[in-house]
């Protein structure tokens, strides 16, 4: 894992700020997360996923680290 594949990722995810995502992040021990939200921010480490949660209307913000991509431990889909 390079530093360009990273700065790929990024550039990527800039392109992308204000789309739909379906997220599928895998949390260890056979415990997979999914949600669907909107790709807010992007910082030079991490970035930024708002989750709506509809039981009670609130909205969450969830980082994931460009890595996390690379390795396959979180799947995006634009949707």
């Amino acid at each position: 894992m390079s530093h360009a594949d990273i700065q790929k990722v990024k550039f990527s995810l800039d392109r992308n700020i204000g789309n739909r995502v379906k997220i599928r992040a895998n949390r260890g021990r056979h415990k997979i997360d999914e949600a669907e939200g909107v790709i807010s921010e992007t910082y030079p480490s991490i970035f930024l996923i708002e989750v709506f949660n509809k039981a009670d209307d609130t909205t969450q913000k969830i980082s994931f680290s460009y890595t996390d991509v690379l390795t396959k431990d979180v799947q995006m889909q634009l949707i």
